[in-house]
């Protein structure tokens, strides 16, 4: 079987690259912080990667719900501040499969029953577009998941250990976020965790300051291009085209440099 996080598209990829990634990282690191800088980063993150799937709860709400502790309806907090803890366990442990597993509980709360919480689902997977709900994507078969994820996994694991310039982390976090979204090995929270997955595999290689990497807001604010570029892929797993991949992949490094 193929690898999962495709190593083959680099060199393209790196080609088209416009971003400096270790000065654009560097100024990240550079950045003075406040004691309220974390809660305030986590929370841009995680409204916006919220809002990806359809989440109603503005930004700057739930910004001031977090810093100032303004309440709002429940149905617009509870799966936010579901992801949130998931963000928080991820700061502060380190990422493997089990924490993973964990975080996808946390994240998952009320999105799925208690037995579907960081569990891989039993039934077939289709994406549906949150406006129209068309058939977007029908995601790899539930009888080959667990050998897929195992993959994937040890894939992960074998990066973590492994030495990589700035420009292959970034090239393999993305990577990883979309061979993972695109096996959707969970019942619901997919998005949410794959994006997740992404920052943490960031913060294990380049340290804490991968939290304050904007790459969620900018996944919303170009949400549009971020489905288009998913979608040039193809329609179904077993037929996808991953010599399409690196519009998705560029994504990634951009939000480095974004400042909307």
């Amino acid at each position: 079987m193929d690898k999962l996080i495709k190593p083959e598209y680099f060199t393209t990829w790196k080609s088209m690259l416009d971003v400096d990634l270790g000065e654009a990282f560097s100024e990240i690191q550079q950045r003075v912080l406040d004691p309220h800088s974390f809660t305030f980063y986590t929370s841009v993150s995680v409204m916006s990667s919220s809002k990806i799937e359809g989440e109603q709860l503005e930004l700057d709400s739930y910004v001031k719900h977090k810093l100032l502790n303004i309440e709002y309806l429940p149905e617009l907090t509870e799966k936010p501040n579901d992801l949130f803890k998931a963000y928080l366990f991820a700061n502060e442990n380190r990422l493997t499969p089990k924490n993973f597993l964990e975080a996808h509980k946390l994240a998952a709360t009320n999105l799925l029953p208690k037995n579907q919480q960081g569990a891989l689902r039993q039934t077939e997977m289709l994406v549906l577009d949150h406006k129209t709900g068309r058939i977007q994507y029908e995601a790899a078969q539930h009888t080959i998941l667990q050998v897929l994820y195992d993959k994937l996994w040890k894939e992960i694991q074998a990066l973590l250990k492994k030495d990589l310039s700035i420009d292959e982390v970034f090239y393999n976090a993305a990577f990883i976020h979309l061979a993972f979204v695109n096996i959707h090995p969970f019942g619901d929270g997919n998005g949410r965790i794959s994006r997740l997955l992404e920052k943490w595999f960031l913060a294990e290689k380049l340290g804490d300051r991968a939290w304050y990497i904007q790459s969620e807001k900018y996944y919303y604010k170009h949400v549009n291009t971020y489905y288009k570029n998913l979608a040039r892929l193809g329609m179904f797993y077993e037929g996808l085209e991953y010599e399409k991949s690196i519009p998705f992949l560029l994504m990634l490094p951009k939000s480095l440099i974004y400042e909307g």
